[in-house]
């Protein structure tokens, strides 16, 4: 058993297909704790359990979409129902649409606050009444950015300040219960949250890495691609493990102890598309 263990504990993470919650699953996985994982792409979910497995832990994996909000509640009551317990949730699911105000499409807008506020609302909801009702020691961790401390970081931006708000006042209704709540600020990380933003911004920096892929709207990156644009500038990207790391250490803390916020960034800024 390793020396900091989850055995006997149950993890939920959202946005696990790829990036940092498909590496936050695997590492709470690997220090025994059952993890249920969400995402839109079973495909990409179903390949995290053998890899668990090898690693001594537990996934489970259904692919919906996180704004159908009774599924994922549902989801929730039925990780707590099948091991008896619940001690985790890393609200991770969330996008971004990089359009200036000026030209951005209302329906995109109406999507990254679905995913990123309330979807995170009614997760986090759940596991509160699950956690209190059990009498579950446990950590609700939300993947905010470091965008929500920005002044030109869009409506995104606004997205994520309000997670942190949240966070924050989520943290002082806690108070009295045995559940700490973790909010975490990366800043430039390799994941397919650039899925939205222009190709040619990506391209380009796919080209000075010497990265040989021509991204297209929407596409995926594979998890090797990952690895080879973090090997290339470390220092300008972090990997979605340096995130993981983050999520283990505050949910590993004795339960008295509240790790509130972490801002988890390259060691340089990286200019992204203006928003």
């Amino acid at each position: 058993m390793p020396e900091t263990s989850l055995k006997g504990k149950t993890a939920l993470v959202t946005g696990a297909s790829s990036g940092i919650g498909r590496a936050t699953a695997l590492k709470l996985a690997a220090l025994g704790a059952h993890v249920f994982v969400t995402g839109r792409r079973q495909e990409a979910l179903d390949e995290l359990a053998p890899i668990a497995e090898r690693a001594g832990g537990k996934i489970t994996a259904e692919a919906f979409d996180i704004r159908d909000y009774d599924k994922f509640q549902g989801f929730i009551e039925r990780a707590a129902e099948e091991t008896g317990t619940f001690n985790i949730l890393v609200n991770n699911a969330g996008l971004s649409h990089p359009d200036s105000i000026a030209k951005g499409d209302p329906e995109k807008w109406r999507e990254m606050m679905e995913v990123n506020i309330l979807s995170l609302l009614a997760g986090s909801q759940c596991a509160i009444h699950i956690m209190r009702k059990g009498g579950f020691e446990g950590h609700i961790v939300h993947i905010s950015s470091v965008a929500a401390r920005s002044d030109a970081s869009g409506v995104y931006g606004g997205t994520k300040a309000m997670v942190s708000a949240l966070a924050t006042t989520m943290r002082k209704e806690l108070e009295d219960d045995n559940i700490r709540v973790v909010n975490i600020c990366p800043g430039a990380v390799i994941t397919n949250f650039a899925r939205n933003f222009p190709p040619d911004y990506i391209n380009a920096v796919l080209q000075s890495l010497g990265i040989d892929l021509t991204f297209e709207p929407g596409m995926t990156l594979p998890p090797e691609i990952h690895d080879k644009v973090n090997e290339a500038a470390p220092a300008l990207l972090l990997h979605a493990d340096d995130i993981a790391k983050a999520v283990v250490y505050a949910v590993t803390q004795p339960i008295n102890v509240d790790i509130f916020e972490m801002t988890v960034r390259p060691a340089k800024s990286l200019q992204l598309p203006d928003s």
